[in-house]
């Protein structure tokens, strides 16, 4: 089949239904690929995603199962299905820019470290910020951040991809990027678990100023840098997440503090996974991540949240950092 497209968006989640939506909307050849072909076909047919309710899908997307090339790829896969998502790709042919935030569960990889083993001779890049799917799908304002190591290659995908809608920034630190969006689901999962036990606001905005804390402690180790954890790609897309109604990880943790367990029929909560990954990266770089650990041992019920919440209060007292 001749390529036909601009951009080719693989997942038909949420966030990769409104990104194809918005750049369809701009007038641009999108093809958005489904992970089987009967998902392809019910989509094309309805022009309807139930995971992006109220949101109709232009007749100018094209929907299929084979995956396209084309000078850009978005990959919008759960995280834990990003390498063999990957997998399906050819060697060679345009950028790939990431999508999806997490840290492989095996492995405790980042996305642009096991998009660079599968597919090391394409340029690879990430975009992150603080957005939920609908609000973008629905055409409102908002920004994010386009990371990657090449500059020249980080400008022309910045025009490539903005528009008047979504603002975008650049970033030549994409494991800090990478780093950002990956760990703040692990804190809003507990932010919402603070809410749910009834531990009130002040708790929670201790959490989230002390959680930022230890991602870019983490992001420094890695070769990151703090700086990026206090834009949008970390602090930026850690408030949205861990105070947002609409954040799946939230409710996961709201659940969690009311001591219910969370409901996983809306959607993938990518902080579940996350947090024993991030942990042992944490673990093996030497850095200390106080609530990623309690928050660990919780979601695998070697303790309880009020032993939790005792342990981060009686840590050693020392100089904010």
């Amino acid at each position: 089949m001749p390529d036909t497209t601009d951009l080719s968006i693989i997942g038909t989640g949420a966030w990769g239904t409104a990104l194809a939506v918005l750049y369809a909307q701009q007038g641009r050849r999108v093809a958005l690929i489904a992970r089987t072909p009967d998902r392809a076909v019910r989509l094309a047919a309805t022009r309807h995603n139930t995971n992006l309710p109220g949101i109709t899908l232009p007749d100018t997307l094209i929907i299929t199962a084979e995956p396209r090339s084309a000078p850009i790829t978005l990959l919008c896969p759960p995280f834990q299905h990003l390498r063999a998502t990957l997998a399906r790709l050819p060697d060679n042919g345009g950028a790939l820019i990431l999508c999806c935030k997490g840290v492989e569960r095996d492995t405790s990889l980042l996305g642009p470290e096991i998009a660079a083993q599968c597919h090391p001779n394409r340029p690879i890049g990430l975009l992150t910020g603080p957005n939920f799917a609908h609000e973008i799908a629905a055409g409102l304002p908002a920004a994010a951040v386009l990371a990657m190591a090449d500059t020249q290659a980080r400008r022309a995908l910045i025009a490539a991809l903005a528009t008047p809608q979504l603002r975008l920034y650049g970033s030549h630190d994409i494991t800090g990027a990478a780093l950002g969006g990956a760990a703040k689901n692990v804190i809003a999962l507990a932010a919402g678990a603070v809410i749910g036990a009834g531990l009130g606001e002040n708790a929670r905005a201790a959490l989230i100023t002390r959680g930022l804390a230890e991602i870019a402690r983490l992001a420094v180790a890695l070769g990151g840098a703090a700086e990026t954890i206090a834009g949008l790609a970390g602090l930026g897309d850690l408030i949205l997440t861990a105070t947002g109604g609409a954040s799946r990880n939230y409710r996961a943790g709201l659940a969690l503090g009311r001591g219910d367990p969370p409901d996983l029929t809306a959607g993938v909560v990518e902080g579940l996974a996350t947090a024993p990954a991030l942990l042992a990266r944490a673990t093996a770089s030497g850095c200390d991540m106080p609530i990623t650990a309690a928050l660990t041992d919780l979601l695998a019920q070697r303790t309880s949240l009020a032993d939790c919440i005792a342990r981060l209060m009686r840590r050693d007292l020392r100089d904010e950092t």
